[in-house]
């Protein structure tokens, strides 16, 4: 039997791939990737071989296809059993967090779109976008108050939380972190630390196509 298949887009432009990809290899589930280019006349046609959806990423598991990037790190999670805390009050607090960067902070990520190559400090900053990010600000420093003494990461150990918020902190690294307290600076540092960031991160910089 083949090995998983995560098919992704542009490492250096796809936050939701990065999301799923760092889910899995912290979870320490197995597979390989196929990177799909973004914008091209072919990608439509290419992802749909892989979901119905039209979208990446998407995890090919012999004859099942799981797209969404919560639903494939759920998936690895349960195959696992690793990627969320294991007090169930931590766990349910780290779910509710996920979701938040899930289905939240539109005008962050429209203004902002990930660009891990690109350094862009002094962006500008519309009411919209300060709002979300005195919100990431409120929430990584209760985080990290409430659980810091279990470790670095939001919650302590690493979590699936962390895998969707890494694409924010490659946010504030290329457009400048205005207003991000201590807590939430620190938490920065702590995940541009993170070797599967770095892997990724390389990976980016060597692509030769430019989206944005």
């Amino acid at each position: 039997m083949s090995a998983p298949l995560l098919v992704i887009g542009n490492r250096n432009y796809s936050s939701w791939s990065l999301r799923a990809w760092l889910a899995l290899r912290h979870c320490g589930f197995a597979f390989e990737s196929l990177r799909l280019s973004l914008d091209t006349p072919t990608f439509a046609a290419q992802v749909r071989a892989y979901s119905g959806a039209g979208r990446v990423p998407v995890l090919v598991d012999g004859g099942v296809s799981v797209w969404d990037s919560l639903a494939i790190a759920e998936y690895g999670a349960e195959r696992t059993g690793r990627g969320w805390p294991a007090d169930p009050r931590a766990r349910a607090v780290a779910r509710a967090a996920t979701c938040e960067m899930h289905s939240g902070y539109s005008a962050l990520r429209n203004a902002w779109p990930m660009d891990i190559r690109a350094r862009r400090p002094g962006a500008p900053v519309s009411a919209e976008v300060a709002r979300d990010l005195a919100r990431i600000d409120e929430l990584w420093s209760e985080c990290r108050t409430r659980y810091g003494a279990q470790g670095p990461w939001l919650f302590g150990a690493w979590s699936i939380a962390d895998a969707f918020y890494a694409p924010v902190v490659c946010r504030l690294q290329t457009y400048g972190s205005p207003g991000m307290g201590e807590l939430a600076a620190a938490y920065c540092t702590t995940t541009l630390a993170d070797p599967e960031l770095a892997a990724w991160s390389e990976l980016a910089a060597r692509e030769p196509e430019t989206l944005v």
